[in-house]
C-alpha cells in the first residue's frame, strides 16, 4: 500500500525533507541527488556511501521503508500508461511486449484498471 506521499525515487525522502523535488515521468528527484549527480558528473570528489554492512537495523528498515515507499510513485505512472494506451486500443499483446511478460500476465495485471 502506498503512502500517496510524492518521495524522491532516488533517496526516498519526502518533499518536506528536502529544499526542492524534481518531477519526471512518474518518478522524482530531490536537490540532493542532483547536486550528486551534477558532482559525479563533473568528476568532483565525493564522499562515500556508508556501507549497508555498517547499518544498524533500524537504519536498514527504515532505508527499506522508504525506498519501498517510492514504488507506488513509479507503478502509479505505469498504471496510467497502460490506460493511455488501452483506451487508444493497443493490444495487451504490445503491452505485455514491451513489459517483458506475457499477454496474459499484462492483462491480469492491469485489467482491473480499465
Amino acid at each position: 500500500m502506498t503512502d500517496n506521499v510524492m518521495r524522491c525515487s532516488f533517496c526516498g525522502k519526502t518533499a518536506d525533507e528536502v529544499q526542492r523535488l524534481i518531477a519526471g515521468p512518474g518518478v522524482f528527484i530531490c536537490n540532493e541527488c542532483v547536486e550528486l549527480c551534477e558532482r559525479v558528473l563533473s568528476e568532483q570528489p565525493i564522499a562515500s556511501f556508508p556501507p549497508l554492512d555498517g547499518k544498524s537495523d533500524d537504519e536498514l528498515l527504515a532505508d527499506m521503508a522508504r525506498l519501498d515507499k517510492s514504488r507506488g510513485q513509479v507503478e502509479a505512472a505505469v498504471q496510467d500508461r497502460v490506460q493511455r494506451l488501452r483506451s487508444r486500443s493497443v493490444t495487451w499483446a504490445r503491452i505485455g511486449e514491451a513489459l517483458g511478460t506475457s499477454r496474459q500476465s499484462a492483462w491480469e495485471r492491469f485489467s482491473g484498471e480499465e
